[in-house]
């Protein structure tokens, strides 16, 4: 059955590290996905599952798509990502040869990889610009402690299915990798990581480590020291995510209270991230947050002596 029709898809612009302005397209109910990694930034997993089937109407969300391309506003990709993992939607290779249809904006889809093994969900992503796979465990173990994976996935079968992948797609493959202290970051772990993804030959290597508040409190960040000794002994095409680079937005004249909900309900966000992505300035935005907070519909989180926004 899919969701009801009142469900907002898209959200955004939001201000990407590594995609500039991405407008995000979310094509799965709230955490529902194959994985609960330790690190996520959404909450635990509350339906765990490989099922996939059409969650979310894809003319409902190309609609949306459509509302607002014709906003105007900058978008540099439109990427499929959110609050779960969007190749459990069956519908996934429908919506991006729909994509393609309407804009020339490039498609990016995010993905924790643990589906490549099946040749259907490897279909529905021919057509993407830029597929960005997760990888933070090469063996079992590490699997297991980190990802809390569906009881049927297996570490081998989804490596193995990411290698398929690379043979088959066109498009360009940037390999993500998560790291968390003490659980994946072992000079052998790290070692066996560097020889599968060499194995699987991506245009990018992409180190990240846990920047917004965890699923769990004791999934802690490398240092930036540590992180830039692995990417220099992993070679060129290995780059640790940069913050996102200031640019201009255009402001956007929708309702703000609803945006800025709508970018909370995806992910943590921060004061900078709401006004960058809305085009509008900070005071204007902490107007809304006040009133947002003052309603109980969101909550203010400090990590790492950070101020982050979260839905209640």
């Amino acid at each position: 059955m899919q969701e009801k029709s009142t469900a907002v898809c898209v959200y955004g612009p939001v201000p990407s590290r590594r995609l500039g302005f991405s407008l995000g397209i979310d094509i799965i109910p709230a955490k529902t996905c194959s994985l609960d990694c330790i690190y996520c930034q959404l909450g635990p997993t509350t339906k765990k599952t490989l099922q996939r089937k059409e969650y979310i109407s894809w003319k409902k969300i190309t609609s949306q798509i459509k509302s607002i391309l014709a906003s105007r506003q900058r978008i540099d990709y439109l990427t499929f990502s959110g609050s779960g993992e969007p190749t459990l939607n069956s519908a996934l290779g429908k919506l991006i040869s729909e994509i393609k249809k309407i804009t020339s904006i490039p498609v990016a889809v995010l993905t924790n990889s643990s589906l490549l093994s099946r040749k259907s969900v490897r279909e529905a992503l021919m057509e993407a610009d830029v597929v960005v796979p997760s990888l933070d465990a090469a063996t079992q173990e590490v699997f297991i402690n980190l990802n809390r994976p569906h009881p049927s996935l297996k570490a081998e079968k989804i490596i193995t299915g990411l290698k398929k992948f690379r043979q088959e797609f066109k498009g360009s493959i940037w390999v993500e990798v998560m790291l968390v202290k003490n659980i994946n970051d072992s000079p052998s772990h790290i070692q066996k990581l560097k020889e599968v993804i060499e194995e699987i030959k991506p245009e990018k290597v992409q180190l990240n480590t846990v920047v917004r508040p965890p699923s769990e409190e004791f999934a802690r960040p490398l240092s930036s020291e540590e992180l830039e000794k692995i990417r220099d002994a992993w070679g060129e095409n290995c780059e640790i995510i940069a913050e996102f680079e200031k640019k201009i937005q255009i402001p956007r004249e929708a309702n703000q209270e609803e945006a800025i909900l709508s970018m909370i309900q995806r992910r943590p966000v921060t004061l900078s991230d709401i006004s960058t992505s809305l085009g509008k300035d900070k005071n204007e935005i902490r107007k809304h947050l006040g009133a947002l907070l003052k309603e109980g519909k969101i909550k203010l989180v400090i990590h790492k002596k950070i101020k982050y926004y979260e839905p209640i």
